[in-house]
Protein backbone atom coordinates (compact mmCIF):
# COMPACT_ATOMS: atom_id res chain seq x y z
CA UNK A 1 0.00 0.00 0.00
CA UNK A 2 1.38 3.41 -0.99
CA UNK A 3 0.39 6.30 1.82
CA UNK A 4 0.86 9.62 0.52
CA UNK A 5 3.07 11.54 2.81
CA UNK A 6 2.49 15.10 3.05
CA UNK A 7 4.89 18.10 3.91
CA UNK A 8 3.93 19.77 6.93
CA UNK A 9 4.67 23.68 7.56
CA UNK A 10 4.41 25.55 10.85
CA UNK A 11 3.37 28.36 11.13
CA UNK A 12 3.64 31.54 13.45
CA UNK A 13 0.98 33.68 14.28
CA UNK A 14 1.87 37.90 14.67
CA UNK A 15 -0.29 40.44 15.73
CA UNK A 16 -0.26 44.17 14.57
CA UNK A 17 -1.68 46.15 17.85
CA UNK A 18 -2.86 49.51 16.29
CA UNK A 19 -3.65 52.44 18.15
CA UNK A 20 -4.17 55.34 15.46
CA UNK A 21 -0.96 55.66 13.31
CA UNK A 22 0.54 53.63 15.53
CA UNK A 23 1.58 50.04 16.39
CA UNK A 24 3.15 48.14 19.28
CA UNK A 25 6.64 46.37 18.44
CA UNK A 26 8.82 44.38 21.36
CA UNK A 27 12.46 44.11 21.30
CA UNK A 28 13.50 41.07 22.28
CA UNK A 29 16.12 39.56 24.87
CA UNK A 30 17.96 36.81 26.25
CA UNK A 31 15.71 34.77 24.21
CA UNK A 32 19.39 34.02 22.27
CA UNK A 33 17.49 34.48 18.67
CA UNK A 34 17.41 37.89 17.20
CA UNK A 35 17.87 39.37 20.90
CA UNK A 36 18.09 43.50 20.38
CA UNK A 37 15.88 43.07 17.49
CA UNK A 38 12.17 44.26 17.43
CA UNK A 39 8.73 42.27 16.42
CA UNK A 40 5.23 42.56 17.01
CA UNK A 41 3.45 40.66 19.47
CA UNK A 42 4.36 36.78 17.93
CA UNK A 43 4.88 33.11 18.70
CA UNK A 44 3.46 29.32 17.71
CA UNK A 45 0.07 27.52 17.44
CA UNK A 46 -0.44 24.88 20.47
CA UNK A 47 -1.98 21.90 19.71
CA UNK A 48 -6.08 22.20 18.85
CA UNK A 49 -6.00 26.14 18.52
CA UNK A 50 -6.97 27.97 15.92
CA UNK A 51 -4.48 30.66 14.12
CA UNK A 52 -6.91 33.37 15.49
CA UNK A 53 -6.96 31.90 19.12
CA UNK A 54 -3.34 31.73 18.90
CA UNK A 55 -2.80 35.06 17.87
CA UNK A 56 -5.10 36.40 20.76
CA UNK A 57 -3.52 33.83 23.33
CA UNK A 58 0.16 35.54 22.02
CA UNK A 59 -0.75 39.14 22.42
CA UNK A 60 -2.29 38.60 26.14
CA UNK A 61 1.35 37.00 27.21
CA UNK A 62 3.02 39.60 25.82
CA UNK A 63 1.67 42.15 26.63
CA UNK A 64 -1.30 41.64 29.27
CA UNK A 65 -3.95 42.76 26.55
CA UNK A 66 -7.13 40.88 26.20
CA UNK A 67 -8.34 40.42 22.58
CA UNK A 68 -11.41 38.26 21.17
CA UNK A 69 -10.31 36.33 18.41
CA UNK A 70 -12.77 37.37 16.14
CA UNK A 71 -11.71 40.64 16.68
CA UNK A 72 -8.28 40.19 14.76
CA UNK A 73 -8.32 40.81 11.37
CA UNK A 74 -6.13 38.69 8.97
CA UNK A 75 -4.36 41.02 7.14
CA UNK A 76 -1.08 39.03 5.76
CA UNK A 77 0.24 35.66 5.16
CA UNK A 78 4.10 35.49 4.47
CA UNK A 79 5.76 32.20 3.01
CA UNK A 80 8.80 32.24 4.80
CA UNK A 81 12.45 30.69 3.80
CA UNK A 82 14.79 31.01 6.73
CA UNK A 83 17.53 29.08 7.47
CA UNK A 84 16.85 26.27 5.13
CA UNK A 85 13.46 25.88 6.84
CA UNK A 86 10.11 26.46 5.60
CA UNK A 87 6.99 28.31 7.48
CA UNK A 88 3.97 30.46 7.09
CA UNK A 89 3.46 33.99 9.38
CA UNK A 90 -0.07 34.55 9.99
CA UNK A 91 -0.59 38.48 10.41
CA UNK A 92 -3.47 39.57 12.22
CA UNK A 93 -4.28 43.30 13.27
CA UNK A 94 -6.35 44.84 15.94
CA UNK A 95 -7.77 47.94 16.51
CA UNK A 96 -9.54 47.03 19.71
CA UNK A 97 -8.90 45.49 22.62
CA UNK A 98 -9.17 45.29 26.24
CA UNK A 99 -5.99 46.76 29.15
CA UNK A 100 -2.79 48.83 28.17
CA UNK A 101 -0.34 46.83 26.84
CA UNK A 102 2.53 46.33 28.52
CA UNK A 103 5.96 43.90 29.27
CA UNK A 104 4.47 40.93 30.20
CA UNK A 105 7.48 38.60 29.31
CA UNK A 106 10.61 40.93 30.71
CA UNK A 107 12.54 37.63 30.63
CA UNK A 108 11.76 38.09 26.82
CA UNK A 109 11.37 41.54 25.92
CA UNK A 110 13.75 44.96 26.77
CA UNK A 111 11.37 47.51 25.33
CA UNK A 112 7.44 48.10 24.16
CA UNK A 113 7.72 51.33 22.12
CA UNK A 114 4.79 52.81 19.73
CA UNK A 115 5.89 52.90 16.00
CA UNK A 116 4.79 54.24 12.96
CA UNK A 117 4.95 52.11 10.12
CA UNK A 118 7.59 54.92 8.44
CA UNK A 119 9.17 55.08 11.67
CA UNK A 120 10.17 51.48 12.28
CA UNK A 121 13.28 50.62 14.51
CA UNK A 122 16.53 49.81 11.93
CA UNK A 123 16.84 46.95 14.03
CA UNK A 124 13.25 45.57 12.98
CA UNK A 125 13.20 41.90 12.51
CA UNK A 126 13.48 41.88 8.30
CA UNK A 127 10.68 39.45 7.48
CA UNK A 128 9.08 41.44 10.12
CA UNK A 129 8.86 44.62 8.77
CA UNK A 130 7.84 43.65 4.87
CA UNK A 131 4.99 42.16 6.55
CA UNK A 132 4.01 44.85 7.90
CA UNK A 133 4.60 47.39 5.06
CA UNK A 134 2.92 44.32 2.72
CA UNK A 135 -0.15 44.48 5.61
CA UNK A 136 -0.56 48.43 4.90
CA UNK A 137 -0.46 48.13 1.71
CA UNK A 138 -3.31 45.82 1.24
CA UNK A 139 -0.78 42.84 -0.13
CA UNK A 140 -2.41 39.87 1.23
CA UNK A 141 0.62 37.81 0.66
CA UNK A 142 4.24 37.96 0.02
CA UNK A 143 7.40 35.54 0.34
CA UNK A 144 10.71 36.16 1.56
CA UNK A 145 13.97 34.53 1.85
CA UNK A 146 13.39 32.56 -1.44
CA UNK A 147 15.59 32.50 -4.32
CA UNK A 148 14.17 33.37 -7.58
CA UNK A 149 15.41 30.46 -8.72
CA UNK A 150 12.91 27.14 -8.35
CA UNK A 151 14.43 24.79 -6.26
CA UNK A 152 16.89 26.03 -4.76
CA UNK A 153 16.76 26.48 -1.32
CA UNK A 154 19.01 29.31 0.49
CA UNK A 155 19.17 31.04 4.01
CA UNK A 156 19.38 34.50 5.19
CA UNK A 157 22.74 35.76 6.88
CA UNK A 158 21.18 36.30 9.64
CA UNK A 159 20.54 33.40 10.40
CA UNK A 160 16.20 34.27 10.95
CA UNK A 161 13.32 31.96 12.12
CA UNK A 162 10.14 32.49 13.11
CA UNK A 163 9.98 34.06 16.57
Amino acid sequence: MNERVRFQLSSAVFVILARGPEICMLQRKTTGWMDGWFSIPAGGLEAGETIRAAAAREAFEETGIIIAPEALRPVHTLHSLTTGNQWLGHFFRADEWTGMPTLCEPDKHADLQWRRLDNLPDNTIPYVRQALLCAAGNEPYSEYGWNRNPGKIISNSIGEQPS
